[in-house]
């Protein structure tokens, strides 16, 4: 699941920046940033992750008037069960974002708007020592700008045991 439109605005540029303690002038300050290279605010590092705040879906999101999953462990005390679009990966175990990889092919800049596509990447399994098989599952997402012209790759693997890790 992704957004359909991803509008990279100033402001949220701005706050991204802050809540990650970056005061890089770049990411706020317009004069300052039209006199650097790229010419414009740009976005931080990661900061294409916050598209997912634009998907209706993304279960992480929460939803007006409707109990919330949480980011934690039954944060709400509400269980996540998979849909039946999601991958669940293996049995009764659990599932975590395990890496995140980033290619960025030019700066997303203020004023741009990002159309992102994922795509499924690569699968792959090892057994592990105390939980069962591990089953490893990538998703390629591409940020594209108006043009068509590829902006950013983002590279996220998931990881599910295939049990609980043994105590």
């Amino acid at each position: 699941m992704v957004a359909k439109r991803f509008p990279v605005e100033a402001g949220h540029i701005m706050m991204f920046a802050r809540s990650v303690g970056d005061d890089n002038q770049v990411y706020y300050d317009a004069e300052y940033a039209a006199d650097t290279e790229v010419g414009n605010i740009v976005a931080p590092p990661t900061f294409v992750q916050a598209s997912a705040q634009f998907d209706e879906d993304y279960v992480l999101r929460p939803k007006v008037g409707k109990p919330w999953f949480g980011s934690g462990k039954e944060a709400s005390g509400i269980k996540k069960e998979p849909s039946s679009g999601e991958k669940s990966g293996g049995g009764s175990g659990g599932g975590l974002h395990a890496e995140q990889h980033y290619e960025y092919h030019r700066h997303p800049v203020a004023g741009d708007i990002l159309y992102p596509t994922a795509k499924p990447g690569k699968t792959w399994e090892k057994e592990g020592k105390r939980s069962g098989k591990l089953v490893f599952s990538e998703t390629v997402v591409e940020y594209r700008d108006a043009n068509g012209e590829l902006v950013v790759t983002a590279r996220g693997v998931g990881v599910r045991t295939e049990r609980p890790v043994d105590q």
